[in-house]
């Protein structure tokens, strides 16, 4: 090779070094550097000049370069490549990581003459990685925490059955049984169907409380402002707590997005009358553009920010509800300043996954 095609060559590869955005580089068989990429200089904070013919050991720190010296010679050894992730410092400070791949360089006899090497910031992957097994955590417990809130349900549920309706028709047969042991005597007969009709009246009034709550048949016969209305109302009523309601309705929603909205508002509230210490709360709704804003605030102690999206299942429940639907929830609350909700739910339903009710 000439003079002139020597420098050619050299030109056009530090040419091909300069344009990989990630750090590359190319050693002899004592792993010293023989070219570099400008992204490496720049992770070094050197000049090519002071890296062209050192050792790793020789430019950086000594438990950073005792890693690349084994790779190197492993590589050398096995004549195969090798890949592998490493966390470091980057320039800034901060711990970075990185996808390093190392190959050997072999001559026209096949011997392996050094080795060739590049190495890409996955820092940003890595978090997202993280943050998806967080996330896969979190709807874990989600599942947990929604199955063992379905078995309190179903024994809350036997309960009312059992203490309320069933201690109530007891009753009532017992009666049927004195009535029918004393036939001959019409006043007292009298008296015990009035207290009968009391009590079969009191247990009409209790199964519609139980299915009330189970579901309340006026979300869908009356559509979510009723419902709302009557959401606010009863636990006003119930706590004795103030609840304003303002809901401008203009659509008509979606039996999901209803049920969305009903139950994070349900969700919202009780949280106030359980952890609020409030005295006094406000619902607001409206539709803006395509979508129903919701907003639940109180003035009571405020929530803990970091608390608002880790380790209480009730509002990552709200938060998949909306989600489900293309919508959010957002929390904020500070020290004795109350808590604020906001939800948005898109009004027009696209083809997914329903809702849990």
């Amino acid at each position: 090779m000439t003079i002139t095609e020597g420098s050619r060559a050299r030109k056009l590869e530090r040419a091909l070094l300069d344009n990989i955005p990630d750090m590359a580089w190319l050693k002899d068989r004592d792993s010293r550097y023989l070219a570099i990429s400008a992204t490496y200089l720049d992770v070094l904070g050197m000049t090519e000049a002071e890296v062209i013919g050192r050792r790793p050991d020789e430019i950086w720190p000594a438990d950073i370069a005792a890693v690349y010296l084994r790779t190197d010679h492993a590589v050398l050894r096995s004549g195969k490549r090798r890949r592998y992730e490493e966390a470091r410092q980057g320039p800034d400070g901060t711990l970075r990581w990185y996808d390093t791949i190392k190959s050997p360089i072999r001559d026209e006899g096949n011997h392996i003459i050094g080795t060739v090497g590049i190495s890409r910031d996955i820092t940003n992957r890595k978090a997202a990685e993280d943050e998806l097994i967080a996330s896969r955590e979190q709807l874990r417990k989600l599942a947990e925490f929604e199955q063992r809130a379905r078995e309190q349900e179903r024994a809350r549920i036997a309960r009312e059955l059992h203490d309320e309706l069933g201690q109530t028709l007891t009753a009532i047969k017992m009666d049927l049984v004195w009535m029918k042991d004393r036939l001959d005597e019409p006043a007292l007969v009298s008296a015990r169907i009035e207290r009968l009709i009391a009590l079969a009246d009191r247990s009409v009034v209790d199964l519609r409380r139980i299915a009330t709550e189970l579901r309340p048949l006026i979300l869908d016969e009356l559509g979510l402002r009723a419902a709302i209305e009557w959401l606010t109302q009863s636990m006003a009523e119930r706590c004795g707590l103030p609840i304003t309601l303002v809901f401008d309705e203009g659509a008509t929603y979606d039996p999901d997005v209803s049920t969305a909205a009903f139950r994070i508002v349900q969700e919202a509230l009780t949280n106030v009358l359980r952890h609020g210490a409030a005295t006094g709360v406000a619902v607001r709704a409206r539709n803006a553009g395509d979508a129903l804003l919701i907003e639940v605030s109180d003035n009571g102690r405020g929530i803990d920010r970091s608390a608002s999206t880790r380790g209480r299942l009730g509002l990552a429940g709200m938060r998949e509800r909306a989600r489900l639907l293309g919508g959010s929830v957002a929390i904020d609350g500070e020290a004795g300043a109350g808590t604020t909700v906001r939800v948005r739910l898109p009004l027009a339903g696209r083809p997914r996954r329903k809702a849990a009710r």
